[in-house]
């Protein structure tokens, strides 16, 4: 987990510093951090205002996620270690301290981490680390229901 805080800390996003690492037998096999695509600033929108309701929590930004540059970073370096893994994702505040990761939500995370075969979604909570097994995440991240909507 103290990877993927160091992997947040060189996020791009405006709103919020996300990290992700994915690992095989101990082996970091790929990492991820939020920003704008190609981190291009230039397609940044995170303070632009947007009328977000009825849109999915996850799409309330303009950054790729952690996870996605994660899994994207493994298939393009270790696609053949992808199967099996663990993928770990945290987030940090301005000042690099990690944060609380908060409950499964994304459903294009748990999707995507589903078909390259991503075993575990690890997330800091408040009791600690928590590993759910993919499967598991998805259907979480299909049942989440934003307290705050």
């Amino acid at each position: 987990m103290g990877e993927a805080a160091k992997v947040a800390g060189e996020a791009l996003c405006l709103k919020a510093k996300c990290g992700s690492v994915i690992v095989k037998d101990g082996e970091v096999i790929g990492r991820g951090y939020n920003a704008p695509p190609v981190d291009d600033e230039k397609n940044r929108t995170c303070l632009d205002e947007y009328d977000f309701s009825g849109k999915p929590k996850y799409d309330h930004t303009c950054c790729m996620h952690a996870e996605w540059r994660a899994i994207l970073d493994a298939i393009k370096r270790n696609p053949e270690k992808l199967k099996d893994s663990q993928l770990y994702f945290t987030r940090v505040d301005k000042d690099g301290n990690t944060k609380k990761s908060g409950e499964p939500y994304c459903t294009v995370c748990s999707r995507f981490a589903l078909d390259v075969g991503i075993a575990e979604f690890l997330l800091w909570h408040d009791k600690g680390i928590y590993s759910y097994p993919t499967q598991e995440y998805n259907k979480l991240s299909y049942a989440y229901r934003d307290p705050q909507s």
